[in-house]
Order: C-alpha cells, then structure tokens, then sequence
C-alpha cells in the first residue's frame, strides 16, 4: 500500500510517499507552503489523492522525555482535520529527532542554504516514513 507520511510545520510541511511494496520513502517536492491548518489538510488530503495513499502517517513531535506539548496538539488537531477529509485512516508517530536526521543527510549529501531549506521538511518527511515503514515490517498486522 501506498503511504503518506507528513512532517507538519508552522511555516512549512514536508511530505514524502512509499511506494506499494513498502519499502521506498521517497520525499514530495515543493513543500507546502501554506500556514492556515485547513489549507495545509486540503493540500495533505490532495496529495494522498494524486499518490493513491491508502493511509496516512503524521509526524507527532513529542518532547525528549515522551511527554507532549502544544505542538504535539496542534499534529494531533491537523491528523483529527486530515482523516475527516480525505476518508483515510491517519497515524500519528513519533518523529523525535528526525528533522536532525534529515540534515545530517543532507550535510553528508552538500545540500546547504536555499536548497536545504527547500527541502529540508520533506526529507524529514521521509525520515518519518522510514522509521514508521520499519516498525510497520516488524510488527505485522498492528495498528
């Protein structure tokens, strides 16, 4: 099954989407750019449409020691937004430490300045998708 994964910002948020065997997470460009939450949702809901995602995976931010915060509500406010939109089932998963990762990579791959921050969220996107496709073939049949 296709899967959308979605690293949701104040300013900017990244998507990334699988391919059907689950094993490619591949990062959406452009970003979206929008900040209003309902604008964001549409344009999550429009592309799970165009990548024929059967499910979506939210990136949740929560605080080093587990606890959630405001943002981790706000993640939770747009999931709630997304599933009653598009009909899909939405999945909220941790994304502690992914957006550092998804520098790192880019460092390791030269990517600094307009470039990176052109991408830099949907790369964190697929970080989040990664970790999340992982757990997903280690633990068949949970949700």
């Amino acid at each position: 099954m296709k899967i959308l994964a979605v690293d949701y910002g104040d300013s900017r948020t990244g998507l990334a989407v699988c391919d059907p065997s689950e094993i490619l997470a591949t990062p959406i460009k452009p970003q979206i750019e929008e900040k209003a939450m309902a604008k964001v949702a549409a344009k999550i809901c429009e592309a799970a449409k165009e990548n024929r995602a059967g499910l979506i995976v939210i990136g949740l931010p929560r605080n080093m020691d587990g606890t959630e915060g405001a943002r981790a509500q706000k993640s939770r406010k747009l999931g709630d937004m997304v599933a009653e939109m598009s009909g899909l089932h939405v999945r909220m998963w941790d994304e502690r430490q992914t957006t550092i990762t998804a520098a790192g990579f880019l460092s390791e791959s030269g990517t600094f300045g307009k470039k990176r921050k052109a991408i830099l969220d949907s790369v964190s996107a697929s970080v989040i998708l990664e970790n999340y496709l992982a757990w997903r073939k280690n633990h068949p049949g949970e949700e």
